[in-house]
């Protein structure tokens, strides 16, 4: 599907767009584990 065809559908909202969705490469922006090291007076 091309993008217009897309964000047509998308802007419409009359159609659902979750199938056009590749969900299984799917990620929530800043949720990615970090790992930080604290050192702290005795």
């Amino acid at each position: 599907m091309k993008a217009k065809d897309f964000d047509k559908k998308f802007n419409e909202g009359q159609e659902d767009i979750v199938e056009a969705l590749d969900l299984s490469t799917a990620r929530r922006h800043n949720l990615e584990q970090k790992r930080i090291n604290v050192d702290f007076p005795a």
